[in-house]
């Protein structure tokens, strides 16, 4: 992994008055991206993330003790605090990790990483170190769709905290998706548009209230010590468990079709999930039809793709 030459080096404390001297790097990539999406005020962060990283190993006792990490939005940092392996977690916040603290806080570990303690005006989290060698990819697909719809639906609990609904998220998508249909050369048929609109104001009114993690796939799913398998990195809304079912096909779409297909995997995901399968059906269009348009809006080219092999099973 490439490094830009954004770092600092840290003296972190340590617990009894000890020291210890470590360098937080900013990967590359991660810099490279966040700045190409979020412009100045992301080139702004780059430059105050090592500082950050260093303000909150002093605040919480910390020592570094691996090379950063990171997926679309954070970086991860391996650190001990005393005989303890964490990790330290800091993004750019925006509206779909917003809630990711209160979830962690509201699943309290079943199912998920355990949150250990958090600096919300920061980005920061500081979680339970799980392997991060070995994700849900490392097992045949057949296993880890019934590994992750087992996750899906442990997680799927009934939630009283202010999080964002999925009614209100149904309303946006169907109201956004005419006007991005046309902005990237109407990719898909009108007709699968106009359906993509019905199915998420009609399901979109009638939710469940349940916490979804509506971004639980298998790069997202590592290995743990207090259970075999435990999700990270949700994004998450109140509402039907159905609604995150999407990129669990998508993510190894070969692999399912080369093993007897969606014909094949799809119930057997329902089935482990104890979803309702019209309605999973249903959520699965939608989310195909906005993520193809999404995907389009960023340059993605294989997901589109993967999008659209799904909606025509879908029929």
């Amino acid at each position: 992994m490439g490094c830009m030459a954004v770092q600092f080096s840290l003296i972190l404390c340590v617990g009894y008055g000890e020291a210890s001297e470590a360098m937080m790097i900013v990967p590359e990539t991660f810099a490279r991206d966040t700045i190409t999406r979020e412009g100045d005020a992301g080139r702004q962060w780059i430059d105050r993330l090592p500082r950050i990283v260093a303000d909150l190993c002093q605040q919480w006792q910390l020592v570094i003790d691996g090379a950063s990490m990171h997926g679309y939005l954070g970086v991860v940092v391996p650190v001990r605090r005393g005989g303890e392996a964490c990790v330290l977690k800091v993004s750019w916040l925006d509206e779909s990790n917003a809630d990711e603290a209160l979830a962690l806080t509201t699943w309290n570990g079943e199912g998920a990483v355990r949150l250990l303690a958090v600096e919300p005006a920061q980005g920061a989290l500081l979680l339970e170190r799980l392997d991060q060698r070995r994700s849900l990819h490392a097992l045949p697909v057949d296993e880890a769709l019934v590994v992750a719809g087992g996750l899906l639906r442990r997680l799927a609990i009934p939630a009283s905290v202010r999080l964002r609904p999925l009614s209100t998220l149904a309303v946006e998508i169907a109201h956004s998706l005419p006007e991005r249909w046309e902005r990237y050369g109407q990719p898909m048929s009108h007709a699968l548009l106009n359906q993509a609109c019905d199915l998420a104001l009609r399901h979109g009114a009638t939710t469940a209230n349940l916490l979804v993690n509506y971004d639980l796939h298998y790069d997202n799913i590592l290995a743990g010590q207090r259970e075999p398998w435990l999700a990270i990195d949700p994004k998450v809304v109140l509402g039907d468990p159905e609604f995150g079912i999407m990129q669990l096909f998508m993510n190894r779409l070969e692999e399912i079709e080369a093993t007897g297909g969606l014909d094949r995997h799809f119930p057997r995901l329902v089935a482990a999930a104890e979803l309702d399968e019209t309605v999973a059906r249903n959520w699965t269009l939608v989310r195909c039809v906005d993520y193809w348009l999404w995907g389009l809006s960023v340059g993605l080219t294989e997901d589109p793709k993967r999008c659209a092999a799904i909606l025509q099973w879908l029929g």
